[in-house]
């Protein structure tokens, strides 16, 4: 029979034990306002870390042409790897606090920093101070990854967690092509010029992310987190809201399914234990959720942090117009993720991570190919890369659909922080720090040969995801792995 609130059972060295079935009950919600507003309000973080590549590569001409900052090709490079380090660090700092301190208090945290620092980089006065507040601004987004990418997860419905993960990873292009307008607006020399255009540029996402700090205001923290932490009364008052909400939007709720989970109620996880579930008991899982991350994350920040360079280099595209050639990158990459993340759910994580990665792979070498070779001409080499990141944009955000959904509750965040940190760091740090030195040979072929080793570490993640990856597809985060803190039968 189901348990109608948290009811302890008895008493444990370890701590309280308690039965409960909230987390069976958030499970099988319908689909309702609440979901829809968690959505805007949280999802749209991958839509600021969209806006600030695009930017960083939209404004990469105005950039090197400005009075003030002078950067080279190696500099924006550079730069990007700043971005991305600080995002390494930040996720695996905030990712570490966010399981100890709650989801909602740090995603207040990392915004607010995330607002700070990308308002300071449009009042950059050196090359050293545009790095500083661009590892700044990177450190605020990868916190957010894990305080959102974890609370995400643990209110959405089973049955719909792979579609409505992959979509909200996608609204990552929405950012994408707000950035491209606004350089093709701000750098216009009819508007503001490109010295203050680019300036002007940073501050959308300051403006954004001030927006976003109110919407999140009425959001509660992750009931999951509460039992865990024994605040149990908390949890049951926050889900008996949601239940409540959607009762008087029309909504008939079935009983929970199951039996109870019996818990242990812990203050915090100890970094041993972390590191022996993370790196022990789940080393495949840990294994395949390294390969997918430093596989996409290499073939996105090398690819996308430089798209700009290579169309000023090799295309003479000049720069107040990259934001023209960027919209249909980000059509493509939007469209992926949200007309094939329901197959997600449907056909399973093991046949389409490993699909969509493939694809991906195989593509970028034909295209990479074509490239060098010359065959394509600026309007060509964008449909090609539009129809590419089509897939791509659906591996990459199932990569991080995988890493938090499968590993156990009380170290989500640190685990998507240590997996995003690790792979990132190998893929994304070297990927736009090696492009940026491959273009500035001012030659296609070295170029080419980046190209084919994004698309290898595709192709490996795809054998990996299609040996290791698990079918979590429908099933709770409880079945898919096991609480830490649930108590032996």
């Amino acid at each position: 029979m189901a348990i109608s609130s948290v009811q302890a059972v008895a008493a444990d060295p370890k701590g309280a034990v308690f039965e409960t079935d909230l987390p069976a009950r958030l499970d099988r919600l319908p689909w309702g306002r609440f979901h829809t507003l968690l959505v805007f309000a949280l999802g749209i973080t991958w839509l600021l870390d969209g806006l600030e590549v695009t930017l960083a590569g939209s404004v990469s001409g105005a950039l090197k042409d400005s009075p003030v900052l002078h950067l080279t090709n190696a500099d924006i490079g550079l730069a990007g790897g700043a971005y991305i380090c600080g995002a390494v660090l930040g996720a695996l700092f905030f990712g570490w606090l966010t399981d100890r301190l709650g989801r909602r208090k740090l995603f207040f945290i990392t915004l607010a920093l995330y607002i700070t620092a990308t308002a300071a980089t449009a009042f950059s006065f050196s090359v050293w101070s545009f790095l500083l507040f661009r590892f700044l601004t990177g450190m605020g987004i990868g916190g957010e990854y894990t305080a959102i990418n974890s609370t995400i997860q643990e209110f959405t419905p089973a049955r719909f967690r792979g579609w409505v993960d992959l979509t909200i990873n996608g609204t990552f292009w929405i950012g994408a092509a707000l950035g491209a307008v606004g350089s093709i607006v701000l750098l216009d020399a009819s508007w503001v010029g490109a010295d203050m255009g680019w300036r002007l540029c940073f501050g959308i996402g300051a403006v954004l992310g001030l927006i976003i700090l109110l919407m999140r205001l009425w959001l509660p923290e992750s009931p999951r987190w509460l039992l865990i932490h024994g605040q149990g009364e908390e949890a049951r008052v926050i889900v008996e809201g949601i239940e409540e909400r959607l009762r008087r939007q029309g909504h008939d709720l079935s009983a929970p399914t199951g039996p109870p989970l019996r818990l242990h109620a812990r203050d915090h996880t100890p970094l041993k234990e972390i590191f022996h579930t993370l790196f022990n008991t789940y080393r495949r899982r840990a294994l395949v959720g390294l390969t997918l991350l430093t596989a996409q994350a290499f073939f996105y920040n090398a690819i996308f942090f430089t798209y700009a360079l290579v169309l000023t280099e090799f295309y003479q595209v000049p720069s107040a117009s990259i934001g023209w050639y960027v919209l249909p990158l980000a059509l493509g990459n939007f469209c992926g993720p949200l007309l094939l993340g329901r197959l997600f759910d449907v056909v399973g994580r093991r046949v389409m991570i490993s699909l969509t990665y493939a694809v991906s792979g195989v593509l970028l070498t034909v295209s990479g190919y074509l490239f060098q070779q010359g065959i394509l001409d600026v309007t060509q080499q964008a449909i090609a890369w539009m129809i590419i990141f089509f897939f791509a944009s659906a591996a990459a955000s199932s990569a991080y659909l995988t890493v938090a959904e499968t590993f156990p509750l009380e170290i989500r965040a640190l685990a998507i922080a240590v997996f995003y940190a690790f792979g990132t760091a190998l893929g994304g740090i070297v990927g736009p720090t090696l492009f940026g030195e491959l273009i500035d040979t001012h030659e296609r072929g070295p170029v080419f040969f980046g190209y084919l080793i994004g698309a290898a570490l595709m192709l490996l993640a795809a054998v990996v995801q299609a040996i290791w990856g698990v079918a979590s597809e429908g099933k709770s985060l409880e079945e898919v792995a096991r609480p830490l803190s649930q108590a032996h039968d």
